[in-house]
């Protein structure tokens, strides 16, 4: 029998985690390897389900062993510059305490830097799509909802 899944394209499925500070200022990570930051998280592997690909990326990214709560947004994003059409997942990673945030520790050849950020400075330092992503992540925080979004937009 053949196996025709063997050469259907693999769809993208990335899942972050987002985490604020006590004033609602979300933690945003740069990258070594492109302009604009991003959040805490990562492309999903074959067998891994979303939320352990979001531990396993905060672990690889701030040195923190975290459980994400629950998923705030799902992201359909279309095909674009050779990439497959993908979801993009955010879970609630709740408010860092002092303690916590004291304990991260970045990979410096994937990371030079994290920041608080408020929205302003998250408008600035994320693309627009990842900008909007969070937007509506914090908001879905707030209202206990999970939002679907797609490329962004509602």
């Amino acid at each position: 029998m053949t196996d025709y899944t063997a050469t259907l394209p693999r769809k993208r499925m990335g899942a972050g985690v987002v985490f604020t500070n006590q004033d609602g200022h979300a933690l945003l990570v740069e990258p070594t390897y492109k302009p604009s930051w991003q959040i805490p998280g990562g492309a999903v592997e074959a067998d891994e389900s979303p939320r352990a690909a979001a531990v396993r990326e905060v672990a690889e990214e701030l040195g923190l062993d975290v459980t994400p709560g629950r998923l705030l947004v799902v992201d359909w994003v279309p095909a674009r510059d050779g990439r497959t059409e993908g979801l993009m997942l955010l879970f609630d990673g709740g408010h860092l305490s002092p303690e916590q945030t004291s304990a991260i520790r970045l990979p410096g050849e994937e990371l030079h830097d994290w920041a608080w950020s408020d929205p302003p400075q998250a408008e600035q330092r994320l693309s627009g799509l990842l900008a909007r992503r969070i937007a509506v992540a914090l908001e879905a925080r707030t209202s206990g909802m999970t939002v679907y979004l797609e490329n962004g937009h509602r």
